[in-house]
């Protein structure tokens, strides 16, 4: 596959860049409503931002999992299946997650989807929306449709950076992620951006992802590829173990690169796979570099369970445990903390069989310390102290395997969640 503009991509395949350079076929504006809480003496900032495709897009979603899914979800939801995987554009708010607000919530998100489809002379269902911000709080939905003409009149190929930056909560930075290919002959672009910092779990990550590609896939296809990536990227990721109401993914794909539509997975749609996993996977790991509060990165491998899923829930238990946060944090390698964990996280294995490495240090071997020296040797601080820390636990001689990604639990993170509405 090739790329340009890049660099080299978490996952050591795909170059990736950060340029905030939509595909063609797509433009997008953002302008502030007044809904984000701001300083007093501060210029309100952006919290409304609106994504306009200039033809009817394929789009695919994956969504929260939580019970309380928000209101804006049950929209995206019911306007994929009544729109048969098309879309014109994205509305989304930061400030107000318009979740817990019941039928009067459900009935301000479509009013939201309905101004905007008025403004793009579009259909309602062709308008998915999103929202982001504090629980339980009623959207200010006059404010979004007071705001949408002059955000609609703002849209331009230009705008993802301002876009990207709308839609912020507690995120420190901005997260953009792009990736250039071919498919036969012609030239794709996928890009994504996303917002996420706390309340990140897998099954869905709490945050907003946005992905964007000039190729043509039919929608179905483009549905099944966006749940495959989803998987191992936003679904792998986790800042504190807890679940949001609002997580979506959204996929467009505007079909302006030319090629032939995309209609099966095999060997002409390798390209435009890989650039959509890596893509995500990106964006996922930014997520978690920008935790809430986060220092340090921890990547969970787990091989050797007796199935992938049985992997993943051991790799969950590690990358969930506040023990073994908060040890990272401290920069403290407490690696008992990690075998604590993964013994408890309901998986049969074998302890004798276990083995730990940690930054490439063999720590555990058959179950037992190694007793090493240096960095081996327990109470050693280094092994935990490099902004990004492997850890590759092994608990058996079976063909499951999972990784997932975390960071440390600072007093920063409580610090933002203990006066996150005050």
């Amino acid at each position: 596959m090739r790329t340009r503009n890049a660099d080299r991509g978490p996952d050591g395949g795909a170059r990736l860049s950060r340029l905030p350079v939509l595909p063609g076929g797509f433009r997008a504006a953002a302008t502030a409503c007044g809904i984000k809480k701001r300083r007093p003496g501060t210029t309100p900032g952006p919290d409304l931002m609106v994504l306009a495709c200039d033809r009817r897009a394929a789009a695919a979603g994956v969504f929260t999992t939580n019970r309380f899914a928000a209101p804006p979800v049950t929209v995206c939801r019911d306007h994929l299946k009544r729109g048969l995987g098309l879309a014109r554009a994205v509305v989304v708010n930061s400030g107000c997650a318009n979740a817990a607000t019941g039928t009067d919530g459900l009935r301000r998100a479509r009013a939201v989807a309905a101004g905007a489809a008025r403004l793009l002379r579009c259909r309602p269902e062709e308008v998915l929306v999103a929202s982001t911000g504090v629980i339980g709080r009623t959207l200010p939905h006059r404010r979004i449709l007071e705001s949408l003409p002059r955000a609609v009149r703002a849209l331009s190929p230009d705008g993802l950076a301002e876009a990207a930056a709308a839609i912020l909560t507690t995120d420190t930075r901005t997260k953009i992620r792009t990736c250039r290919t071919r498919i036969n002959g012609h030239t794709i672009r996928v890009t994504g951006f996303a917002k996420g910092s706390g309340m990140i779990h897998p099954n869905m990550a709490t945050m907003l992802a946005f992905i964007l590609t000039d190729a043509a896939v039919h929608p179905w296809l483009l549905q099944r590829l966006l749940q495959e990536a989803v998987r191992d990227s936003f679904n792998a990721i986790s800042v504190d173990g807890d679940r949001s109401t609002n997580d979506a993914v959204l996929l467009l794909a505007s079909g302006a690169a030319g090629n032939p539509t995309l209609i099966q997975s095999g060997r002409r749609e390798r390209a435009f796979v890989e650039a959509l996993g890596a893509v995500c996977r990106a964006l996922a790991l930014d997520i978690v570099a920008d935790g809430e509060g986060a220092r340090r990165v921890l990547e969970v491998a787990v091989t050797g369970a007796a199935s992938r899923r049985d992997a993943d829930r051991i790799a969950r238990a590690v990358a969930n445990s506040p023990l073994v946060k908060t040890a990272l944090a401290g920069g403290d390698p407490n690696w008992g903390r990690i075998l604590s964990a993964a013994g408890g996280a309901g998986v049969a294995f074998d302890p004798a069989e276990v083995s730990l490495e940690i930054g490439g240090v063999p720590i555990v071997r058959n179950g037992c310390g190694t007793g090493g020296h240096g960095p081996a040797r327990a109470g050693s601080p280094g092994l935990f102290r490099r902004p990004r820390v492997a850890l590759r636990l092994g608990v058996g001689r079976g063909p499951g395997s999972a990784t997932l990604w975390t960071c440390d639990l600072t007093r920063r993170y409580v610090d933002i969640n203990a006066h996150y509405t005050t």
